[in-house]
């Protein structure tokens, strides 16, 4: 059930990103959905690889680069998604902040409700 809930959440959050105009354009809500599970594919399968691959960078950035990685899974999903389209690098990198700001807030929220 926790795994539908950020799925969902990230698919909204995906569409409403489209939606504010940040150089992210989701043609409908089921790109959206559809986006979103690509997304979380990729980073079952690519960001293991590529957080591997990227560590010593990871190490020397003290885990800033991770956003960075973030925001290349993000672009390979739009290149992968058609009507799922990310106007450069910039708008991945704001987009996988607000994910992960956003899938922290819901993480966070689905803690303390069961306890």
């Amino acid at each position: 059930m926790r795994r539908l809930i950020l799925w969902a959440t990230t698919a909204l959050t995906l569409f409403g990103l489209a939606h504010a105009h940040m150089g992210i354009a989701v043609a409908t809500l089921d790109t959206a959905v559809v986006a979103s599970l690509v997304l979380g594919l990729v980073n079952l399968i690519v960001r293991p690889i590529v957080r591997l691959l990227a560590l010593p960078l990871t190490l020397l950035t003290l885990g800033l680069f991770g956003w960075v990685i973030n925001a290349l899974m993000l672009w390979l999903v739009s290149f992968v998604v058609p009507g799922f389209r990310l106007s450069g690098f910039l708008p991945a990198l704001w987009a996988a902040i607000i994910l992960a700001l956003v899938s922290g807030v819901v993480n966070w929220v689905m803690r303390r409700h069961t306890r």
